[in-house]
């Protein structure tokens, strides 16, 4: 009997978040005071995160960290998620390679985001806090926020990418309904905002500004504390429980992949997905390639630099070491709404520095071909983030039909497409466009990348 879905029972949701940190032996560079080029301490982190989420961003030791019983129960509203045998692509690709995904879409918000949004806003409730702020590009993550903070009683201000807000405003609409205030960014509404629309008038935003305005907010109202989606070591921690059920559902079936693959954003779908493989490989019990796929209009990995950067276009945040395109980098607005990030987690950023990890980048047009492709064999409509996974593992398998090697492929399918349909209606139509920046692009993002430290 062919076995298409792979599930764990309720009782085999992992009980502790895996952190991959503790197997590097060369760590993630520290977030630094961009005043004093210090690392930032956990009381200064603490005007802007939650209590708890700083010891979780600054834990380069401990290995597994306990998901609170709160946050399991919660978790059994939509997981485990369940580990597919792509069969019908394989069919239609006529490649000798097993592919399997991991698949995050079966929830409200559509997406892998609720992991660590179900942990952020627990923690904020135990900490006594009235709401949190925070950032979305696509809207997946601040629909699965807005899905946690009505769960745990907290308020909830989402500062939405312009140019997706005006793409999907049926995801903002989901948010609304679960109680969040949703404001295009920049906006008018913090002096950070009206200074990015000043010194870039017209401008679709991208992450980069929603999260300089998400923080002032934060940082202006009593009660309040800013929470992120992507990106932070606290993050991937929370989405290890991705790539730790992908694990223990290899294992039921007695496989292992060989080849691994996620879309790269600030990092968190990849980062999740890959954390105990990387982990494996870190102590040298297993090896495996792990790829991160990128749109070419934002390539953080293959044409970033490694930099001491800051996070947001408003310069409010600590720096980060991480592949960056330049905090002043306004990536074109494609319809991944959730990979227009100029940087990417410090994490993955060091793994890819190290050799551990590849990246490719593709185009908007030829990712959601590989889209409709997976689409009409699989029967599930992608996102436009996952769909550059999707691609990543249909070249991979088309690799191995050229050779013949029988390889098992496994991809992050991060959710679905079905609040994406104005960008499937522009390909359908054959009016997609494609960007690469330039040479000339890049280096005016990177001219805002600040003096490096003394290392």
């Amino acid at each position: 009997m062919i076995n298409y879905r792979t599930y764990l029972t309720e009782e085999e949701i992992p009980t502790h978040y895996y952190n991959l940190r503790a197997d590097m032996s060369k760590k993630p560079a520290p977030l630094l005071n961009p005043a004093t080029l210090k690392p930032m301490t956990a009381e200064e982190l603490e005007g802007v995160f939650c209590s708890e989420l700083v010891k979780q961003e600054l834990d380069d030791e401990t290995a597994f960290v306990e998901i609170p019983e709160e946050v399991r129960e919660y978790y059994k509203t939509f997981r485990p998620s369940p580990l597919v045998r792509a069969y019908n692509l394989e069919k239609a690709l006529g490649t000798p390679a097993a592919i399997y995904f991991k698949f995050e879409g079966n929830n409200t918000s559509g997406s892998h985001k609720l992991n660590s949004a179900a942990a952020q806003a627990y923690y904020a409730a135990k900490q006594g806090l009235k709401g949190v702020t925070t950032e979305t590009g696509a809207g997946q993550w601040g629909t699965a926020l807005s899905m946690a903070c009505a769960h745990f009683g907290l308020d909830l201000k989402v500062f939405m990418v312009k140019t997706s807000y005006e793409q999907k405003p049926f995801r903002r609409e989901v948010m609304k309904t679960y109680g969040a205030e949703v404001t295009a960014s920049p906006s008018e509404t913090t002096e950070v905002g009206r200074k990015i629309l000043k010194e870039f008038p017209g401008t679709g935003g991208s992450l980069g500004c929603a999260i300089s305005e998400a923080v002032e907010a934060a940082v202006t109202r009593d009660g309040y504390r800013y929470v992120l989606g992507s990106v932070l070591n606290q993050v991937l921690l929370h989405q290890s429980i991705i790539g730790l059920e992908a694990h223990k559902a290899f294992e039921k079936i007695g496989v292992s992949p060989d080849i691994i693959i996620g879309c790269t954003g600030g990092g968190s779908n990849l980062g999740g997905l890959i954390a105990p493989f990387m982990g494996e490989k870190l102590r040298g019990e297993k090896d495996y390639r792990i790829i991160g796929a990128e749109p070419a209009s934002c390539p953080s990995f293959t044409r970033g630099k490694y930099l001491y950067d800051f996070c947001d276009t408003g310069k409010v945040c600590p720096l980060a070491k991480m592949y960056t395109l330049g905090n002043g980098f306004m990536p074109s607005p494609i319809h991944a709404g959730g990979l227009r990030f100029h940087g990417m987690s410090t994490i993955l950023s060091e793994l890819y520095d190290q050799g551990m990890m590849e990246a490719v980048a593709y185009e908007q047009t030829e990712v959601f071909e590989a889209a409709e492709i997976f689409a009409k064999a699989e029967g599930i409509l992608p996102a436009p983030e996952s769909s550059h996974a999707i691609k990543a593992a249909m070249d991979e398998a088309l690799k191995c039909k050229e050779t013949g090697e029988a390889k098992n492929i496994l991809f992050g399918l991060s959710g679905t497409g079905f609040f994406d349909l104005i960008a499937y209606k522009q390909y359908n139509a054959g009016k997609m466009t494609d960007y690469i920046p330039t040479d000339e692009d890049l280096e005016a993002g990177l001219a805002f990348v600040p003096p490096q430290p003394v290392e």
